[in-house]
């Protein structure tokens, strides 16, 4: 009998995928990120791993958690999936292309979830609301427990409200808006991330949640 493929999907819309063997404590907080417009450049339904670059203001923020052996957790939607542009064989082959230039420049991601669902899909995918997708706070929550993290230490960082939303219903107190402006939304912090003074204040949250854990 041929032996079952083990893929990361854990359902016919989610992706849920460990990377690398680094091992971190229970109740650490994690550094969420976007991917799409966050890691790298949004071309739209990115689906040709030559065409992925790197957005180098987040680097440095990588690297601070890496450093501070703080968990490093991409959370994306894929609504291009679900639409049909394209499907997870070409999600697993553009994902592995950010992760291949993150590490080309010695940072690294601890876990990766994507959620495919959306209203306007086809087939098992056509799914309005889904749990799993921001501004659900699902797949935050799955991270939570898969690494044991400390949600509420958390911080999210993405480029749109519906990341913010998902870390403020996921129990995040704080996250930061590329390119958007700072608000207070239920008790949650949204933070701006436009500039390189912006840029500072995120790496020194992150080396605080490290220092705190150390202590």
């Amino acid at each position: 009998m041929a032996d079952k493929v083990v893929t990361p999907l854990t359902e016919p819309g989610v992706w849920v995928e460990r990377i690398g063997d680094r091992v971190f404590p229970e109740r650490l907080p994690a550094l969420f990120l976007d991917r799409d417009g966050t890691i790298n450049v949004d071309t739209d339904y990115p689906s040709d791993p030559a065409e992925i670059e790197l957005r180098p203001q987040m680097l440095p923020a990588i690297a601070a958690a890496n450093h501070a052996g703080i968990p490093v957790v991409v959370v994306t939607n894929q609504s291009g999936i679900a639409r049909g542009y394209f499907d997870w064989s070409v999600f697993a082959a553009v994902n592995g292309r950010v992760l291949e230039l993150l590490n080309d420049q010695g940072v690294f991601v601890d876990m990766v979830l994507a959620c495919a669902y959306h209203e306007a899909g086809v087939g098992p995918l056509a799914v309005a609301d889904h749990p799993m997708r921001k501004p659900n706070p699902g797949m935050l929550i799955e991270a939570g427990k898969r690494l044991a993290l400390d949600l509420r230490h958390s911080l999210i960082v993405g480029d749109k409200l519906a990341d913010m939303h998902a870390g403020r219903r996921a129990g995040l107190a704080q996250g930061w808006l590329v390119d958007g402006e700072a608000a207070i939304q239920r008790g949650f912090a949204i933070r701006r991330l436009q500039d390189d003074d912006d840029l500072a204040g995120l790496i020194t949250a992150i080396e605080a949640l490290g220092r705190d854990n150390r202590s």
